[in-house]
Formats: structure tokens, sequence, C-alpha cells
């Protein structure tokens, strides 16, 4: 979304060319293409890395092992949304408000990472007072969930140091950290898994590593930038954290809607049962990948037209969003068809019981690339407290809804209840996406 936000501007440059210029040197000056072709690279190598590393990780690991591994994944994210409670957000934000002042922004991020020295101390503390029942609920070691808070705390010098990056519309320089991480991660895993074969724990602990080096690695390069000073500015630390805890909420409620369904496969069914699981979960998410490149593609070209307020320009929105969901619906239903032979040719035979579940999971990814089509309304608002209660919302109804389908019907349930909760929030943040910009969806020409 901010990538996107931040090229707003790039249309204007493009017709700011001088009269003579070829086309190719156009495209190559406009921020906005040039940015969404790096953006959309770097994401395609980032997938495709521990994609091709798939095949590999399902012949060394058994299910248990890689539901070990899902876990552990899986409790990255909550730790983080937990220790820096948004504020990378907020540091992001504020580079607009500091552009003739930047050497002020350095202490704003300072405080960034003042907040997150209490909240990852706090975090800390928690889990290793609350470990066994926490062991409880992952099926992990107290250890690996210390390790995946810690892995999430030294993260977050990594999303401040991209973050800057997407704002000062350096693609290539996110492009660049985003990819090595993600070679340096998989080999690492190689040579803990494959070489030393160390099962899930190589695994966990090359993440961990990876973590730790790239977090020095992103702080160096804010210190050489000037992005990174400390001074006692209350009122940063209290800005960012009223930029940053309203959305937790938002923040929780999406954790829920996209993970809770793991912890209970584990609770109910086991380890292994979440390892079968996440297969077809990181094979469906090359589908999200594709739609979040749409999107930021997608953005700056709505918000131009939005701000114009030309009724046939919003026929044209509408058109092409009903023509999206309809390509988004037939992947799921590609999806439905080829999945279980392609969880055999690339998981192996161990996890074929993923091919049951492999067309619920990508329509829920359908319904997730089509809530990104419209939720770009209710941010053009800049009214977005309704929206939290959504999200939030959203993850209530998935946990009853799971609760009632897994003992039923297993992981299958799992995934149906997943997908009615996408399905949910996609129709509500649609409505209120009409209430905040009223658009012709019923009211429009298909072709």
């Amino acid at each position: 979304m901010l990538a996107g936000v931040s090229a707003i501007g790039s249309f204007s440059e493009l017709r700011e060319v001088p009269v003579g210029q070829s086309l190719f040197e156009k495209v190559r000056r406009n921020s906005l293409f040039s940015g969404t072709a790096t953006y959309l690279l770097s994401n395609i190598l980032n997938a495709a890395v521990p994609f091709a590393l798939l095949p590999i990780m399902t012949r060394y690991l058994t299910t248990s092992q890689y539901g070990e591994i899902a876990m552990f994944q899986t409790l990255l994210p909550v730790m983080g949304s937990i220790a820096g409670i948004s504020v990378v957000g907020a540091a992001s934000r504020k580079y607009y408000d500091f552009t003739l002042v930047l050497e002020e922004h350095k202490f704003f991020i300072g405080a960034c990472f003042q907040i997150l020295a209490v909240s990852g101390i706090t975090s800390i503390l928690i889990i290793v007072i609350f470990h066994g029942l926490l062991s409880k609920w992952t099926g992990l070691q107290s250890q690996w969930i210390v390790a995946a808070c810690c892995s999430a705390v030294v993260a977050f010098a990594i999303q401040m140091r991209m973050g800057q990056w997407q704002v000062q519309k350096k693609a290539f320089n996110y492009g660049v950290m985003q990819v090595t991480q993600s070679v340096v991660n998989i080999c690492l895993s190689l040579i803990l898994v494959v070489f030393f074969i160390l099962g899930a724990p190589g695994r966990m602990l090359a993440q961990l590593i990876t973590s730790i080096i790239f977090s020095g690695i992103a702080l160096t390069s804010l210190y050489k930038d000037k992005l990174l000073g400390f001074a006692w500015r209350p009122r940063y630390i209290d800005e960012a954290l009223r930029f940053g805890v309203p959305l937790i909420p938002h923040s929780v409620g999406l954790l829920v809607l996209s993970l809770f369904d793991r912890f209970l496969i584990n609770t109910k069914l086991g380890l292994a049962e979440v390892g079968i699981y996440m297969v077809a979960v990181q094979l469906t998410s090359a589908m999200g990948l594709v739609f979040d490149a749409i999107n930021n593609a997608y953005v700056p070209w709505l918000f131009e037209r939005l701000k114009r307020d030309n009724a046939n320009e919003k026929q044209e929105i509408v058109r092409l969003t009903y023509w999206y969901f309809l390509i988004a619906l037939s992947m799921a239903g590609v999806a439905f068809l080829v999945g279980p032979v392609a969880i055999r040719m690339i998981a192996g035979d161990r996890y074929a019981a993923a091919g049951q579940v492999i067309g619920w999971l990508a329509l829920g990814q359908a319904f997730i690339g089509m809530y990104l089509m419209v939720t770009n309304y209710v941010f053009f608002s800049m009214k977005t407290g309704h929206l939290a209660m959504i999200t939030f919302g959203s993850g209530l109804l998935n946990v009853a809804l799971l609760f009632l389908m897994v003992s039923r019907w297993g992981i299958v349930g799992a995934a149906m209840a997943s997908t009615l909760a996408m399905a949910a929030r996609f129709l509500l943040t649609w409505y209120e996406a009409q209430q905040r910009h009223p658009m012709p969806w019923f009211n429009f020409n298909f072709v």
C-alpha cells in the first residue's frame, strides 16, 4: 500500500519528460513504472527462492518436523506485531512531514526504536512467564518460542530500513535487501538441514541467524544515511504510539484471520497435520504475490482517477474491477482442478493430503485479492476506523468457524472456515468502501 501511495505523483513525471524522448526513456525516468517493475521483480525472486526449496525440505523433513517449522514461521508475524506496535508505519508516514528538516527525522526513528526496546523486553518476559502454555499451543519447545520473538524484534530494523527506502522511492535498494535476505536464509537452511541434518531446528536457526545478520546491515545503513539518532523526544514517542496503538485491533484481527487456523490444527490434530496444511498454504501464497504486485501498481492509478471524480473514469474502474474479480475466482477454480496433482509432483506422496485443501485455500487467496481492490477506497477516504472493526470481527468469525469445522472435517474444515471468513471480510469491506466513496457498482457497462 505504502509503495503505491508514495508514487501517486509519478504520472505527472511522465508528462514532464521533454518532447522527442523515446518511449523507453520516458518509462525509465518514470518512478511509478520503474518502481513497480522493480518491486514486482523482487517479489517474484523473493517468492521463487523458498518455493524452489519446498521440494527439498519436504523430502528431508517429516510432516511433524515441517509442522514445527510452520508454527515457528507463524509466530514471527505475531511476535513482530506485538513487539513493533506498528510504529514502522508511523516512521514512514512521518518522513513526509520532515522533508525539509530530515535532520529531525532520525530522532523520530530513534523514538520508534526506544518503543521497540520496551515492548520487545516485555514480550520476552511474557514468554518466559507463560512458556508452558505457549509450548502447548504451538507444539514448540520454549527456546524456539523465545527465538521467534528475538527474530521478530531484530527484524524491526530491517522493516524500518526498507520502509524508509520505500518512501524515498529507492526501489532497487529495497529489492536487493529483500532478495538477498531470502537467498541467505535459504542457503543457511540447506546447509543446516541437508548437510548437517539438523531437521526442523536447522531451519528455525537459519531464520534467526539471517534476521540478526540483516538487522545489523539495516542499522548500519540507517546510521550511514543519517536516519538513526537517539535523543529524548517524548512527543515523538507519543506520536508514534498514537499512530500504532489504534492499529492494534486491525493487526490482531488480521493475525487471527490469517494464522489462527494453524494453532487450532496443532491443538486438535497435531504438528503433522500442520505440516501438510502449510505445504498447501505455501503453494497458494503465489496467488497472493500476484495480487500484491498488481495492487502496488493499481493504487496510484486508482487514486489519481478518484481525485478527478470523473463519471466515465469511474465506469472504467468498476468494469476493470469486475474483470479482476472474475480472473481471481477463475484462478481458484483452476487450483481445485490441478492442485492435488501439483502437490504430489512438488512435495511428494507424504504430503498428498494437502491436495484436499489447496482449492479452498486458493479461493481464500482470491477473496484476499478482491479485498485489496475495494479496501483502497477506504484508505482514499482516510476514514479507516470501521476497517479495523471489520478485520477484527472477521477474525472472530474465523475463530468460531474453525472451532466448528476443524473437529468435523479436519484440515479441510480449517481451509473452508478461513475462506468463509475471508469472504465475509471482503463483502463487509466492499460495503464500507461504498459508504466512504460511492462507485457505480450496479450501474455500468461490463464491456
